[in-house]
């Protein structure tokens, strides 16, 4: 029983003091800071879901009739020029009619000559009559006989010539349809695919199914980027604007562009937000030798710039509007309001409350980290080196 009398007054005591000892010596919280500074602020927008590589001008081709290929002189991968046969179907059929069409041209050609000689002379033997129906050397009947004639016959050259128009109207009929066997490049390019092998049977696409094109043929070196941008974003965006463009397949690697094009429409896609297709142009057309259709990619388009402005992280912002500042003499930390002008989810421009050289902690989401508690600095760096622009948008 002593001994607890004297145990439990000296446990008191020390928790009293510990208590005591705790509220006079706080902990000490290592934070990392970063300095003010100036630099350039940008306002921009990022596309919502990764963007494609492709190219200026792209044809997936399939002969417009079907029919068993029984020419296909080149390889995936080789260069075509513009005019270049890239396929042609079996068309011995078409070939022979259209030489048949053409004999017969030959022969409706012999027969209206014929026909109309026979007209000539019907008329040079109508006049005849109708001098010797004027002397009262035949009768009308006679005449009569012999102008009909005249007259059948005329008809006869004019249908004689209007069929070797039509015999020729089929044959071109005929030549357009043996077209329609061979497939021409549209432009000069490079073969990506070709689905099908001699002696394939090849049908064009029915009304409402699509099938995979015989031919599949891209413009080498001319690239642009496609990416969407969600619907909000699209109307701040205007042709010409710059942007960054970022390849996971070339990582570090920026490449500056333009926007070209800004769809016609809001494509709704189920499950998916409504986005807007951009199209961007690369500026420097050398760094494209590699490029590759296809390659995903991701764009910032750079809607203003303000340069040379008091700008902080904006990991830094606490609530939107407030900071809290490392002050070197106290040690403690000080909450204070700015105001904000441009902002993205790198760097946020300071208009009012702050001044070049402050420093401001960045790990404002640590544990015990607020206004008023003792702090050390075990990481001081400056906001130029502390991120690197983003591509989102506040």
């Amino acid at each position: 029983m002593r001994v607890s009398y004297i145990v439990i007054p000296l446990l008191i005591g020390a928790g009293i003091y510990g208590w005591y000892w705790k509220q006079t010596h706080p902990d000490i919280i290592p934070v990392s800071v970063v300095s003010v500074d100036k630099g350039d602020v940008e306002a921009t927008v990022a596309n919502t879901r990764a963007g494609t590589i492709k190219a200026c001008r792209r044809a997936k081709l399939s002969p417009s009739s079907g029919g068993q290929i029984s020419e296909l002189p080149y390889a995936e991968g080789d260069f075509v020029k513009k005019d270049t046969m890239l396929l042609k179907i079996w068309s011995l059929d078409l070939q022979a009619e259209v030489e048949h069409i053409k004999k017969n041209i030959i022969a409706s050609e012999d027969t209206a000559e014929a026909t109309c000689l026979q007209a000539d002379m019907a008329q040079r033997t109508a006049d005849r009559e109708l001098r010797l129906l004027r002397s009262r050397s035949i009768s009308q009947e006679e005449y009569d006989l012999k102008y009909t004639e005249y007259l059948v016959n005329k008809a006869s050259c004019k249908a004689a010539k209007a069929n070797i128009d039509s015999v020729k109207a089929s044959l071109l009929v005929a030549q357009e349809q043996l077209k329609r066997t061979v497939l021409y490049a549209p432009f000069d390019g490079v073969i990506a695919k070709i689905n099908g092998e001699l002696n394939e049977y090849v049908t064009p696409s029915p009304i409402g199914i699509q099938t995979p094109p015989v031919i599949d043929l891209i413009e080498p070196g001319c690239f642009l980027v496609s990416v969407p941008v969600d619907e909000v974003d699209a109307p701040k965006i205007k042709i010409g604007m710059p942007a960054r463009i970022s390849l996971d397949a070339w990582r570090g690697q920026i490449f500056k562009a333009n926007v070209s094009r800004i769809g016609s429409y809001v494509t709704d896609t189920e499950k998916q937000a409504r986005t807007v297709e951009i199209e961007l142009s690369f500026q420097d057309k050398t760094q494209l030798d590699d490029l590759l259709v296809g390659y995903s990619a991701d764009a910032d388009i750079i809607l203003q710039t303000n340069k040379d402005v008091l700008r902080i992280p904006s990991e830094t912002l606490v609530d939107d509007s407030h900071v809290l500042l490392f002050n070197p003499e106290s040690k403690l930390l000080e909450k204070i309001t700015v105001k904000k002008g441009l902002s993205n989810w790198s760097f946020t421009e300071i208009t009012e409350g702050l001044k070049t050289g402050d420093q401001l902690v960045t790990s404002v989401g640590t544990t015990g980290v607020k206004e008023g508690v003792l702090v050390k600095v075990v990481n001081e760096k400056t906001a130029k080196n502390s991120n690197k622009i983003d591509s989102k948008n506040d």
